[in-house]
């Protein structure tokens, strides 16, 4: 026996236990030890509403594959009151993923045309100005969703005076229409048991 286990008072019998298995443990592959790694890191670093934001942007920029994403935006779309939703794609198009109908109280309509990127970064005024480029004379609006974010000059080229307006959805945003929608969000409702001592106080007898 060593000096430090001369040292040694009591054995945590559970530590053992816990010790012993991770020995017996097959060796995980290197990707599923990293996305491990990473959901740990998810759960205990950010608080629960970053949390699930992070986690859904890691699903759409690295899962998710970009005929997978421009499907889910037509998706959300539709949901949204969209009609004659299509998904394009076509090379040499400007950048222009699809087009779409927006109703309007049922009464006013505006064909629009979209484009999606599945961006960690931050989308530019240049990127506004080629897809504007594309959809001069084709549509009534623009919109443009990112899973990342706008730069201020992208922010003020989509809305810029006298030219077709363009409609900016954000990371943030598309999540929180994904949240809304329901489409691969689902909002939980934990229930919480509550002791009601005063309820109790009123069976005690005088």
């Amino acid at each position: 026996m060593t000096a430090k286990g001369n040292s040694t008072d009591t054995v945590d019998a559970a530590e053992i236990v816990k010790a012993v298995r991770l020995m017996d443990r097959p060796e995980q592959p290197k990707r599923a030890k990293k996305a491990q790694a990473l959901e740990v890191d998810i759960s205990k670093e950010l608080p629960e509403e970053e949390r699930w934001r992070e986690q859904l942007n890691q699903v759409l920029t690295q899962q998710l594959s970009p005929q997978g994403f421009e499907r889910l935006v037509q998706r959300i779309l539709r949901e949204s009151g969209f009609v004659a939703v299509e998904v394009t794609g076509r090379t040499g198009d400007g950048g222009i993923d699809g087009k779409g109908i927006a109703r309007i109280n049922g009464f006013m309509s505006f064909h629009v045309l979209f484009q999606c990127k599945r961006y960690k970064g931050s989308v530019g005024a240049s990127e506004i100005r080629d897809f504007r480029g594309a959809m001069v004379g084709r549509a009534d609006k623009g919109l443009f969703i990112t899973t990342g974010t706008f730069t201020t000059g992208a922010i003020k080229e989509a809305t810029r005076d006298g030219a077709p307006p363009i409609d900016l959805v954000d990371g943030d945003e598309l999540a929180d229409k994904l949240k809304e929608l329901s489409l691969g969000v689902l909002t939980e409702m934990v229930p919480r048991v509550v002791v009601k001592e005063e309820w109790f106080g009123g069976l005690a007898v005088g």
